[in-house]
């Protein structure tokens, strides 16, 4: 809709989204609504703060898997830097672990990208007036998954596994032991009823807990 037929105060949204062609149809769609203008598109996490820092939304919708920095590590960051924008997790994977880690990330909604463009519109003007707005299967799930039992640094080691790193190699990248680095592995297989390391990373991702 052309700029001079919006309301005097439009919504101003960053969107975050990797897929180009994902990210342009929601831009597409989403500055269709009358009172809502997309202000900053990022393809990066890593580019999200600076992006916010420089547009100032009122509300950053952002995937979670994304390159340089995940969605919820960047909802973080902005609840420091840019603590006036609220932030609307949007995503293809709608797993507990992730709904229980944005929300300790300052999030103030969660959907997944199976939905309505029109509904996403009304969680962006409902999260600006300060409410907390999830989609309600996932928040079912979520209670009843319980939280992650994995610790922080179980969640760095396993993290730091992901690509078939070796034990020296994520003793070096973590600064910490190479015995430390097996007993956090062993705890955090054990945990997620994993074989391996791998195993144990699949099912983690799984949960969301990474």
């Amino acid at each position: 809709m052309p700029r001079d037929r919006r309301p005097a105060k439009s919504v101003r949204v960053l969107l975050a989204e990797d897929q180009g062609m994902m990210r342009g149809a929601l831009a597409l769609l989403l500055g269709m609504e009358p009172d809502i203008e997309v202000v900053s598109q990022v393809g990066r996490g890593d580019e999200i703060v600076a992006a916010a820092l420089n547009s100032r939304p009122d509300v950053a919708l952002l995937d979670i898997e994304l390159p340089g920095c995940s969605g919820l590590d960047a909802a973080a960051e902005l609840r420091e830097e840019v603590p006036d924008c609220r932030v609307l997790i949007l995503t293809t994977f709608g797993r507990p672990g992730y709904l229980r880690r944005a929300m300790e990330a300052g999030a103030a909604g969660f959907l997944v990208k199976d939905g309505p463009v029109e509904e996403l519109a009304e969680a962006i003007r409902r999260v600006l007036t300060g409410e907390t707005v999830i989609d309600p299967a996932l928040a079912a799930a979520a209670l009843s998954a319980g939280p992650s039992p994995l610790t922080g640094r179980e969640r760095d080691v396993l993290n730091a596994a992901v690509d078939g790193a070796t034990v020296s190699d994520i003793a070096s990248a973590l600064h910490l032991s190479e015995s430390t680095v097996r007993n956090y592995l062993s705890s955090a297989i054990g945990k997620t009823g994993a074989r391996n390391r791998m195993e144990a990373v699949r099912a983690a991702r799984q949960q969301g807990w990474l």
